[in-house]
């Protein structure tokens, strides 16, 4: 039951405990509102979500995925933002109650932008994520062919993703980078370049041809996406969750193989090991990881415990895994029934 000091309703919708979010993650709960919070009216607020855009963009179809699975409680306001750091900035600003970024891909590995965004500045939490399998479109102004093609407008993690194929049935274009998959077709709008790697929603809006469709130079591309918000109370536990961490360690021998061992001794599997440079001096880094269980776990909660006391740790959230990899973390009820029955003096255990 919620505490006596505070105004509670219960929601029938699939909601995270802050209303002002209106967010869900397939489960119900109380909602909790500070006595001195108590809402004074009954006007639905339509929920700020901030995208990496402009409008077109791989991130903002994942926005639409979330909003199509019912992650929020109705419709949701898109705010562009140029890119993954201004989308998280602005839930730092207060002038959006959400963003989505996305953090990793299949073919190229994790997005560096939005894992040093997430490090830095007041903390932000990740409460959901999902997953678009990721083939591009080459488009152009009307009228233009693959062979009119001189000067390829791309977003370099694209680019990477379709290098081949650009060899192959480009071989002559000069690369010109984009700040994003659809600022790249507005850029071909533009006329500043001839062709744009991009995606279909970004040349339906602008009225672009296509030249070629599901481009791709690996078969399964995927790339996860995640809503961000402020820190919150994590979602319950679903049994296949992801928990994922920062870790600057001290520099001194043994350091990364102890906080390792915290993870192995209680059986946690880490799905994603991960370093980058803290941009403070040379030999520098933050460690990335992501293990498989939740907060409410006892082992992972246990692990994050021991760390703290080692190591500066920043907690980016549990939430629930939109494809499970990896074993959960064990259980701990029998032996938390051991104990208490010896606390109890119960004989012969």
């Amino acid at each position: 039951m919620p505490p006596t000091n505070a105004y509670a309703r219960w929601s029938t919708g699939r909601t995270l405990p802050d209303a002002a979010l209106g967010l869900s993650v397939a489960y119900r709960s109380w909602q909790i509102f500070p006595a001195r919070e108590q809402p004074q009216s009954t006007v639905v607020t339509v929920p700020r979500i901030a995208y990496f855009g402009p409008s077109g963009t791989f991130t903002e179809m994942a926005l639409a995925e979330l909003e199509t699975s019912e992650v929020f409680d109705g419709p949701v306001e898109r705010i562009a933002a140029p890119s993954q750091g201004a989308a998280l900035e602005l839930i730092r600003s207060g002038d959006v109650e959400g963003a989505v970024v996305p953090i990793e891909s299949s073919v190229e590995g994790s997005i560096s932008a939005t894992l040093d965004s997430l490090a830095i500045g007041p903390r932000l939490q990740i409460v959901a994520e999902t997953e678009l399998e990721v083939t591009f479109t080459i488009l152009a102004r009307p009228g233009t062919t693959l062979a009119d093609v001189r000067t390829l407008a791309s977003y370099p993690v694209a680019a990477a993703q379709v290098r081949l194929w650009v060899s192959r049935n480009l071989p002559g274009a000069q690369t010109y980078t984009s700040a994003s998959n659809a600022a790249a077709a507005e850029d071909v709008a533009a006329g500043h370049a001839d062709a744009a790697v991009s995606t279909a929603l970004a040349g339906e809006r602008l009225g672009l041809t296509a030249l070629a469709t599901g481009v791709a130079d690996h078969d399964q591309a995927i790339t996860r996406f995640v809503l961000v918000t402020r820190p919150r109370i994590a979602p319950p536990a679903t049994g296949a969750d992801r928990t994922s961490i920062v870790l600057e360690l001290t520099n001194e021998p043994g350091s990364l193989m102890r906080a390792f061992a915290e993870f192995a001794t209680r059986g946690i599997d880490l799905t994603r090991i991960e370093s980058r440079p803290t941009r403070t001096g040379l030999g520098t880094y933050r460690f990335y990881l992501d293990c498989v269980g939740h907060i409410g776990d006892t082992a992972v909660a246990e692990t994050l415990k021991a760390l703290h006391r080692t190591a500066r740790i920043r907690f980016l959230g549990s939430w629930p895994a939109t494809s499970a990899t990896g074993t959960p973390p064990p259980s701990d009820e029998a032996a938390a029934e051991w104990l208490t029955q010896l606390r109890k003096g119960v004989a012969d255990l």
